[in-house]
């Protein structure tokens, strides 16, 4: 697990900070530097991304790292995700293209000490939905409550299944409770009225 109190173990190549050096010069002076973060993180839609970060984008907790040329803020959340990440820019007849490796972002390394969240996604896209991708179905997380309840939705064939409570009780929410003890509960919040996709 990455120390939270430092930035991730990555690489922002020379060619890719300059190219986005050259990006921030072109930019108004509200533009404090890149902020670099992973979208839906720990999940097979995992994103990573480097956007403007202005005045305001920037959250207390970020880290911040100063390169020579620039400033980038680091959100705290997506730094076990972020562990060797690769940035570089090669240039082609069109200009060039920045790209981004994060191998971790998919599949962080999830301990004890992570983010609850986090954890609960790891158990759901490792665990449990390769299980109900027998029946086309699949869970993911919405939320956790401040009670550290989990909300989750069914979709694919377990949307509308008449099975679902079933599933959900003894399969999902065991297996959750049984791997997080500090979580509190599960609950579904998939309208199964909809059955156009469910698994007969």
């Amino acid at each position: 697990m990455t120390d939270s109190t430092k930035t991730p173990n990555l690489t922002i190549t020379e060619s890719a900070q300059e190219y986005l050096a050259e990006l921030l010069g072109k930019q108004d002076e509200g533009v404090l530097g890149v902020r670099m973060f992973v979208n839906q993180p720990g999940t097979p839609k995992a994103e990573t991304c480097i956007a403007y970060c202005r005045d305001g984008d920037n959250k207390p907790d970020d880290l911040l790292q100063t390169f020579p040329k620039f400033m980038a803020y680091f959100e705290r959340r997506s730094l076990p995700f972020l562990e060797e990440a690769f940035v570089d820019f090669a240039k082609d007849r069109m200009g060039g293209q920045l790209t981004i490796k994060a191998p971790n972002a998919k599949l962080p390394r999830v301990g004890d000490d992570s983010p609850l969240e986090d954890r609960v996604n790891y158990l759901l896209y490792n665990e449990v939905n390769p299980s109900l991708a027998a029946h086309g179905g699949e869970v993911s997380l919405v939320e956790i409550t401040s009670d550290e309840v989990a909300i989750l939705k069914f979709g694919g064939g377990c949307q509308g299944c008449g099975m679902v409570d079933v599933t959900l009780k003894q399969g999902v929410e065991k297996s959750l409770l049984e791997q997080i003890p500090q979580l509190k509960g599960v609950r579904d919040v998939t309208d199964h009225t909809d059955r156009t996709q469910a698994y007969m």
